[in-house]
């Protein structure tokens, strides 16, 4: 298995990063999240998994080895892949997808796109065990709302917006956030805002 990868970021998209190592280009799968912390040609270290098939070698990055844990475990839940396991994430931090999971929150795990009500109910009985104890939620406070703001405007300058239309289509999305900001999610709903703009 690549454990991680560490080079420079050759090329951005908004679900896959091109990491130059050696200079070998390593196409990397990732969340929206992921690619919101990550800047055009800085260096940037990604904890990794290579999902081998039959006709493909795809490698997916993640931000740390708990994001990167978790796509795992919740492949051992019948039915769920790799792509289902990246939507996860997308929606969900890991440990709010513990806490859904430890707390049978089967309307949070039906959030995520592919997976209905028997699929939910599949993955608690399945990993309910494995998970372990829900983790506590945060309140999100005064400063809950900076960490977002500033990788979804990393995120939206490295796909070559300018600072200053990034800053508008964060303004348009703030109201989004919530207590519990999904980076990924108010980064699709700012490209959006761009897009009509």
């Amino acid at each position: 298995m690549i454990a991680h990868v560490r080079g420079q970021v050759a090329a951005l998209s908004l679900d896959s990063a091109v990491i130059d190592v050696a200079g070998l280009g390593h196409l990397v799968h990732c969340t929206p999240g992921t690619i919101a912390r990550l800047r055009l040609g800085e260096q940037a270290q990604l904890a990794t998994t290579l999902v081998v098939r039959e006709d493909s070698l795809t490698l997916y990055g993640f931000a740390d080895a708990d994001e990167r844990d978790m796509f795992l475990l919740v492949q051992t839940a019948s039915g769920i892949g790799p792509k289902v396991a990246l939507a996860m994430l997308t929606v969900l931090a890991p440990d709010r997808l513990r806490r859904a999971i430890a707390e049978s929150d089967h309307a949070v795990l039906t959030s995520v796109p592919g997976i209905g009500r028997k699929g939910a109910e599949r993955i608690v009985v399945e990993l309910k065990d494995r998970v372990g104890p829900a983790p506590v939620a945060t309140s999100g406070g005064t400063g809950g709302g900076e960490p977002w703001r500033a990788q979804v405007l990393e995120a939206l300058q490295s796909l070559g917006w300018s600072s200053r239309d990034a800053e508008r289509a964060i303004d348009a999305v703030a109201d989004s956030a919530g207590d519990e900001p999904d980076v990924g999610q108010l980064l699709r709903l700012a490209l959006r805002s761009l897009s009509k703009a």
